[in-house]
């Protein structure tokens, strides 16, 4: 299952971090944020999870989690690079929306990168969050995952134990939806 981790704290080293036995561990610094890396393992195919994952997800998060997205819409562009989605979050959620722009969309190499830009999940606090995504084939004919998600603040702002909250139900969230993502394209082979 796909499982990306955010990380809040703008920190001086290497640093593990928990709220309420929420933990993030090895946070890096990385170009003027931090950097979590993430393994997760799928069953499907590499090309069937870059389809389902990156290229697809716009029209799957609605259909296999109507409770949690309510839309994605494509505010500019193709679908590739410099594409710029609305990710509109059913009530409830927590937030409701996000903004991301797709900056890497790479079907031979299996590699996805894009960058929430706005949402009212950021506070004033953070800046931008990136995520770049690489699809592995694994031994057992599934996918390796890699995730690495940077995470900016914006100037020197810390991140407060409510706001880590807030990550850490995200994140949870995030991971229920990848999951139903995996389900749901599992049982349905054609797509």
């Amino acid at each position: 299952m796909l499982v990306s981790h955010f990380f809040p704290y703008r920190i001086a080293s290497v640093h593990n971090i928990c709220v309420e036995s929420f933990c993030l561990y090895n946070l890096k610094r990385k170009m003027g944020g931090f950097a979590k890396e993430v393994e997760v393992s799928t069953s499907l195919p590499p090309a069937k999870a870059f389809k389902a994952f990156a290229e697809d997800l716009d029209t799957l998060l609605p259909t296999v989690a109507p409770q949690a997205i309510k839309s994605v819409e494509r505010l500019e562009g193709d679908g590739g690079p410099g594409t710029i989605k609305k990710i509109t979050f059913a009530e409830g959620y927590g937030f409701s929306y996000a903004k991301h722009r797709v900056d890497v969309l790479d079907k031979d190499n299996f590699l996805y990168t894009y960058v929430v830009i706005e949402s009212d999940f950021f506070n004033n606090t953070v800046e931008k969050i990136s995520y770049e995504t690489k699809f592995v084939a694994a031994a057992d004919g599934g996918t390796s995952i890699k995730v690495t998600t940077t995470f900016y603040t914006i100037g020197d702002n810390q991140i407060t134990p409510d706001l880590m909250l807030q990550i850490k139900e995200a994140s949870e969230k995030r991971a229920l939806i990848l999951k139903a993502i995996e389900n749901y394209v599992l049982a349905n082979p054609d797509v």
